[in-house]
């Protein structure tokens, strides 16, 4: 199967395959930039969403391989963030705290 689920067969039913290969390689380039402004913004803001998710997630990987209880409220406090600065400062100070609590201290 080619592109994704039902747009394969409309694209194959309706598309040359010329065309349809094109469109494929088109959306596989890890380099395209969306045309539209609309594509931009919801695409910046899923990437800078992902960034923000991932950093919140090591702190919490790092502090559960160095043995740190983390409690509810503290996990509620580092998933919730959404500051990705005060993200990153966070998990430098992951790696040397004695307790979660002392993140935000």
């Amino acid at each position: 199967m080619t592109i994704t689920g039902r747009s394969t067969m409309m694209s194959s039913a309706v598309l040359p395959q010329a065309a349809q290969h094109y469109l494929e390689t088109l959306m596989k380039l890890k380099n395209y930039e969306y045309q539209s402004e609309f594509a931009r913004h919801y695409f910046g803001e899923g990437e800078a969403k992902g960034k923000v998710d991932g950093v919140a997630k090591t702190i919490l990987m790092v502090l559960s391989a160095r043995g740190v209880c983390v409690s509810p409220d503290v996990r509620a406090r580092i998933i919730g963030c959404g500051d990705l600065a005060q993200l990153e400062a966070l998990a430098e100070r992951a790696a040397v705290v004695s307790t979660a609590a002392e993140l935000f201290d």
